[in-house]
């Protein structure tokens, strides 16, 4: 059975773009592949935080996922298993400089924060988190990771990053990951379709999975469709938007026939809000009925997940074992 590894960082809870973009394929992919997903909390340190929310929200994370369907086998916490933070120190001696400062989204993330706050510190593991990354992905000898476009460039580096520790060390130890790419929808930001759905742009610019039917339906009825701006004949992104969503639900019967409305010149966008609403409902109220269920037993869950954890990290630490062993490091007993 392919191995495959993702992440996600701590930010909070889950919007429908996390869940429809990514959470909802993992969820598939575990019934085909030998899966590791993480949490990813030492990625979160690398702009600044709270620690008490940082901790907060690694719990939430991994409370939402389980919700949403990933098997606590299948998941860990990036810090319960410190080996990853070794190998990428390793494998940042076999990085390129020339490599990281072409990473685009440190160059973008360091902007955004430099527009926030212009005395900001821009830390070392922002540029460095890629090498992170790969570790997180090599640990394990993924063969496979769910990307999308925009992160094809971290893979590719996680690639070379292999690639070079195999030629280095004379020994094909490292699988070359390879993206996996899967037809994920782009869910857009309901108060502005011409940008993605993201948390950062505020609270009406993404819906959480979790939140409260009643909000769910204002933001859907308040979503924006037409602002005039698209070509002749052409859909334009907040309808287009309303139609994703509704696709990603799964709800294709209701999807038919208000496209076919739509092609007739019929369609009525309050009609289109409320089916995108109902069916939006129906998903978050049994997801929401899921997390209600694991928090009634937190204590639980909780002990569970370090359990997945230390066993996950058994695999982590045999990878590091054989990787000290290769590059000429003091053995470490087992």
């Amino acid at each position: 059975m392919k191995t495959v590894m993702s992440g996600i960082q701590p930010t909070g809870d889950l919007h429908i773009g996390n869940y429809f973009g990514a959470v909802q394929n993992w969820v598939r992919l575990q019934e085909t592949y030998r899966c590791y997903f993480c949490v990813v909390d030492y990625h979160s340190m690398t702009i600044p935080y709270e620690p008490a929310k940082l901790r907060e929200n690694t719990w939430k994370m991994a409370f939402q996922l389980l919700a949403c369907g990933i098997k606590p086998e299948n998941l860990f916490i990036q810090s319960l298993v410190p080996e990853h933070a070794e190998l990428a120190w390793i494998l940042s001696c076999v990085a390129s400089y020339g490599e990281l400062t072409r990473m685009t989204q440190f160059k973008d993330k360091a902007e955004q924060l430099k527009e926030k706050d212009k005395d900001v510190l821009i830390s070392a593991g922002l540029f460095t988190y890629p090498i992170l990354q790969a570790a997180d992905i090599l640990i394990y000898h993924a063969h496979y990771v769910p990307v999308g476009k925009d992160q094809e460039q971290h893979l590719e580096l996680s690639r070379n990053i292999a690639q070079r520790f195999n030629h280095q060390y004379g020994r094909d130890y490292f699988p070359l990951p390879e993206p996996l790419f899967t037809e994920t929808p782009k869910i857009l930001s309901p108060a502005d379709p011409a940008r993605k759905m993201s948390k950062s742009l505020g609270e009406k610019h993404y819906i959480n999975l979790f939140g409260e039917e009643a909000h769910i339906r204002k933001q859907i009825r308040s979503a924006v469709t037409d602002t005039g701006d698209a070509p002749p004949g052409q859909m334009s992104p907040g309808v287009a938007n309303l139609f994703e969503i509704l696709r990603a639900c799964g709800q294709i019967d209701a999807y038919n026939v208000l496209m076919a409305d739509y092609h007739a010149g019929k369609l009525r966008y309050s009609q289109l809000k409320e089916t995108v609403a109902d069916a939006l409902a129906a998903l978050t109220t049994a997801l929401r009925e899921r997390l209600q269920h694991l928090e009634a037993e937190k204590k639980k869950v909780k002990a569970q997940l370090e359990a997945s954890s230390a066993v996950i990290r058994e695999f982590a630490r045999k990878t590091l074992r054989e990787v000290r062993e290769i590059v000429g490091l003091t053995s470490l007993k087992a």
